[in-house]
């Protein structure tokens, strides 16, 4: 048997369902296929969407006419912006979401799109021809063709579940690894490694007692994550808060070595920033207590989530830890935590199209590119998606740079400096993070989406008429005056802001900190804005003109080192000034411009002379042999 198709998407994950859904939007005929249908978009761990630096790569899949904020919106039962006390360059939104319905509505947004096909199917063989791939092979040996392929396996890669002294192969609780699949990749000659995560365990909602912990209720007036939702759903479900105790420690210290991650069987690497809990206890012997989030996984389900007792001990052992904490001392464990191990890829491997460089035509996103996080895997996936479909039909790669966007600085970090422990988005990796803000994605990607055909041409003028407004008020606010009279200072004082000596356009005054748009409604001249996320704007602006263009500046800069581009199949073994362990590196990244030649890790301003001379040299070379009317390199 054969089947033949314009793109194959393998694992239905949050990678698997934006890849998938943007190159049948794009006109491709596309297949996914998932181990199980029933597991399509299934959330793994916390059963949440957004969080720090998070948030702006689900605005910015949105921008682009992907699937996750719009889902994220109709099945939240809890919303927070973090940071909401900060400024707006580090603010991000988070939301915890009913797990189930999550996954039934992203499962129907998949099975709705035309041109999408879906097919339950364990994916065992990768089929490579002359170094492009030509499609893949299933467990039971049907094939199918296609032109581009994108894996997203997520934890499947031989995959292992790890509970005290027990371990089997998994891709997660209750679903097989993929074995052959990871074979198949490593045949191929893929650099390849492991990694560890791992999640807390589920308690049954009426076991526990919530009466003394720390309760913590939604956002009253939240934004939504979508640029096309109107209407949030009603429902809205609390956390709570508890901590672990010292009798918490004690078991942990006096069992340590009933857990694989202290007795050597656990390989994998873990994330620093997101260590399990026998891990915080041992390295951090001083702190008494570490805090414990309990977070329902839904509206018609009795599990809650227990974020902070994440570990890979004995269950016996896991329910004598979970009755240490208060408000547990009677609560019920539906399901046992866990840690897995499973395979990545080095992603120095890839372009920054996540095409590798090895096989054309193969795309890799998501945990299988050594990351961690739904936000990080569906930005992948999307734009692996895209460039497939891209590359099908012939079109430009889709490509997007440090400057534009959150995603933009993740796929940079990946291929240039590769991973050495699951790689997590946040707002410190962003250097121009006051310009890629979760506030302005619409305005800074929404373009780019809809020359992509996975915007509608509403959702754009939408988008453009809000620009259209934030100028305007500006306009309106930079023309009035106001002037240092008494009335006016009194109502100055009456803000809590220093009297005026000399005249002040309204918009002069919004610069000033604790001064809202609102707040200027007492001087003559000012306008309503109905808008609030065109308020918003205006204000941000305002406030952050200077920072703001001076991160423009520095923008402008980086994009003249990105524009010198590096000629393909430079041969950097033979320029003699560089050391053998940057000619590695260089070899091995193959950085598409100086820019990117920059940052690899270890990289000198010396090395980076000798390269520029090796160019200019080439392009005299070239030059020379074009007046003697010589072809060739």
């Amino acid at each position: 048997m054969q089947k033949d198709y314009d793109v194959i998407v393998v694992g239905g994950g949050h990678a698997g369902c934006e890849a998938a859904l943007a190159a049948a939007r794009m006109g491709c005929e596309t297949i996914l296929f998932n181990i199980s249908l029933d597991s399509i978009a299934l959330m793994s761990c916390n059963p949440a969407i957004g969080g720090l630096a998070k948030g702006q790569l689900v605005k910015e899949v949105d921008a682009l006419g992907g699937e996750m904020g719009k889902i994220a919106d109709q099945t939240a039962v809890h919303f927070r912006l973090l940071n909401a006390s900060k400024g707006p360059a580090v603010q991000s939104s988070r939301v915890q979401c009913d797990k189930q319905l999550y996954r039934l509505t992203m499962k129907t947004a998949v099975e709705k799109q035309r041109m999408l096909h879906l097919r339950q199917a364990l994916v065992e063989r990768l089929v490579v021809e002359d170094g492009r791939i030509c499609g893949v092979e299933d467990q039971t040996g049907v094939f199918y063709r296609a032109k581009a392929v994108v894996i997203t396996t997520g934890t499947f890669l031989e995959g292992l579940i790890h509970i005290g002294s027990v371990h089997y192969p998994a891709g997660r609780a209750g679903e097989m690894a993929s074995l052959e699949l990871a074979v198949s990749l490593k045949s191929l000659g893929f650099e390849m490694g492991r990694m560890k995560t791992g999640t807390p365990p589920r308690l049954r909602a009426s076991s526990i007692d919530f009466s003394g912990l720390e309760r913590q209720d939604s956002d009253p007036n939240p934004i939504p994550f979508s640029f096309t939702t109107t209407e949030l759903r009603q429902e809205r479900l609390p956390s709570y808060f508890s901590s672990t105790t010292s009798e918490t420690h004690r078991l942990i210290r006096e069992n340590i070595n009933c857990s694989p991650l202290y007795s050597g069987v656990i390989r994998g690497i873990g994330a620093r920033y997101c260590p399990s809990l026998e891990d915080k206890v041992m390295r951090f012997p001083d702190r008494e207590r570490h805090p414990v989030v309990l977070e329902f996984e839904g509206l018609e389900t009795e599990e809650v989530y227990a974020k902070g007792l994440g570990n890979s001990l004995p269950p016996e052992l896991q329910e004598s830890i979970v009755h240490s904490v208060p408000g547990l001392g009677q609560a019920e464990i539906m399901r046992a935590a866990y840690a897995i191990e499973y395979d990545f890829v080095q992603p120095t491997q890839l372009r920054r199209t996540l095409e590798t460089k090895s096989v054309a035509g193969l795309y890799l996103a998501g945990q299988i590119n050594g990351t961690s996080g739904y936000e990080e895997a569906a930005a992948q996936g999307i734009l692996a998606g895209i460039n497939a479909a891209a590359a099908v039909q012939g079109r430009e790669p889709f490509l997007l740079d440090r400057a534009d966007a959150y995603l933009g600085v993740m796929v940079d970090d990946l291929v240039t400096r590769g991973v050495d422990e699951p790689y997590r988005m946040f707002t410190s990796r962003a250097e121009y993070r006051l310009i890629l803000r979760e506030d302005n994605a619409g305005f800074r990607l929404m373009g780019k989406g809809h020359k992509l055909g996975l915007v509608s041409r509403e959702q754009y003028e939408r988008m453009e008429e809000q620009a259209r407004l934030i100028g305007e008020g500006i306009r309106k606010l930079s023309s009035v005056k106001v002037y240092p009279v008494p009335e006016a200072n009194s109502k100055l004082a009456e803000m809590g802001t220093a009297p005026i000596k000399n005249p002040a356009t309204l918009y002069q005054l919004l610069k000033r900190s604790g001064i809202r748009h609102d707040d200027l409604k007492v001087f003559a001249g000012w306008e309503a804005v109905p808008d609030r996320s065109v308020r918003r704007q205006i204000e941000i602006e305002a406030k952050y003109e200077g920072y703001i263009q001076r991160q423009r500046d520095a923008v402008r800069k980086m994009k003249e080192l990105e524009g010198k581009k590096i000629p393909p199949g430079m041969d950097y073994a033979a320029i003699p000034s560089l050391s053998n362990e940057l000619k590695t590196k260089l070899i091995r990244v193959e950085p598409a411009t100086i820019g990117q030649a920059e940052r690899i890790p270890g990289m000198t301003q010396a090395a980076i002379t000798a390269l520029l001379i090796m160019m200019k040299k080439m392009e005299m070379e070239a030059a020379a042999c074009r007046r003697n009317g010589v072809t060739g390199p």
